[in-house]
């Protein structure tokens, strides 16, 4: 067995209402001045009341910033950090969706005052601590909780990140009831992002290793068992509690062995277009499959009787990995979710520009079990096109 480094968080806390302890549990990390971080849909939809009344409980002090919005700008970083400063918080918590725990992760080391936003954007460039940090999702997807990574968004069309294990959370809490109100178009779009981040960590060139694949087919055995359940009877807290925890092992998995190609030729679309993060994945998904298929069908196989279990597969590791790619996109028109790029409104003029931009993300391209060329780039959005 060869050498390998596996980071994770430390304590994770879930079951329904778990949500009630976030008081305690802000008190076991020594938290008296807490900045909650979250969107304007989660006080909307009053999903932080229970949550903020444990911490008036516990006679802890907070301060709600709730202007997070999808694909976080840097403005949004640097207000909230002056905001915190003021508040003189010393703990963070990210309550909600990928965007806000993001956020959340960056604050709690950016209010120490260290270093500025510019300086640890790359891989390992924090230099110093946090303040304590609890994670708190309310969608199953991102695995943003259980990740070292952030990404915020940089300019028009570009985003960067900030990779450092400095940035996992000292705690996570679970509660699936905080899940229950997704409509069912997130909770599928979201469903497929957890997916293709347990693919992808298992087939990644760099960094796979015995942990990381046991908790990505332990995901996508949780994932693909209760996605239909969890979109069509979404008040099924068994099965939003499986998304749930499915995600977060994804989200542990792609920590530890990054994601590729899917990634990266994601991130464009959700970048020119504003399309959610988990469409856009499940856009290209079955068509990276299909090109990754001369160097990963081996690998494909393995995970395909986790994803159909019913489905007598053959001998043929090509054949299967057609056979998932095909499973992938019937499962996001069942779903109700686009399947092409045409009904995304985006023109066929724009795919050569989308290829060039997909190869700047090279921090995910070389972890591809097949290099990708821009050609190739190209020829995969146009087959999801």
């Amino acid at each position: 067995m060869s050498e390998f480094l596996f980071s994770t968080v430390s304590d994770v806390i879930m079951g329904p209402d778990t949500s009630e302890s976030l008081g305690n549990v802000a008190s076991s990390l020594g938290i008296s001045r807490a900045l909650v971080v979250t969107d304007d849909g989660i006080i909307r939809h009053g999903l932080l009341d229970i949550a903020l009344q444990s911490l008036q409980k516990l006679k802890i002090q907070y301060h709600v910033y709730s202007d997070v919005v999808a694909d976080p700008p840097e403005e949004i970083v640097l207000d909230a950090v002056a905001i915190a400063q003021s508040f003189k918080c010393d703990g963070v918590i990210g309550f909600g969706g990928g965007s806000s725990m993001d956020v959340a992760k960056l604050l709690s080391v950016l209010i120490k005052g260290c270093q500025p936003l510019s300086e640890i954007y790359g891989v390992d460039k924090i230099s110093g601590d946090r303040i304590p940090l609890i994670q708190v999702p309310t969608t199953a997807g991102t695995g943003s909780e259980a990740t070292m990574v952030s990404i915020i968004t940089t300019g028009k069309t570009t985003k960067a990140g900030v990779v450092s294990r400095v940035l996992l959370a000292d705690k996570i809490i679970l509660d699936p009831t905080l899940t229950l109100g997704l409509p069912p178009h997130v909770t599928s779009a979201t469903g497929i992002d957890a997916m293709v981040h347990a693919i992808e960590a298992f087939t990644s060139k760099r960094l796979k290793n015995p942990l990381s694949d046991l908790l990505a087919k332990e995901a996508l055995r949780l994932l693909s068992s209760n996605i239909v359940k969890a979109v069509k009877q979404g008040d099924d807290v068994e099965a939003r509690g499986a998304m749930l925890l499915g995600s977060m092992l994804a989200g542990q998995a792609f920590a530890n062995a990054p994601v590729a190609a899917v990634h990266a030729l994601a991130y464009p679309l959700g970048g020119n277009y504003h399309i959610p993060h988990g469409l856009t994945n499940a856009l290209v998904l079955p068509h990276v499959l299909r090109f990754n298929a001369r160097c990963a069908s081996e690998l494909y196989a393995e995970l395909a009787p986790l994803i159909m279990p019913d489905v007598l597969l053959p001998n043929d590791s090509i054949k299967i990995t057609e056979m998932l790619a095909d499973y992938f996109l019937n499962l996001a028109k069942d779903l109700g979710l686009q399947t092409t790029l045409r009904q995304m409104n985006i023109p066929e003029s724009d795919l050569q520009m989308l290829a060039e931009q997909s190869m700047l993300q090279q921090r995910l391209l070389i972890n591809n079990p097949r290099e990708v060329s821009l050609d190739d780039s190209l020829q995969i959005y146009r087959q999801a096109f």
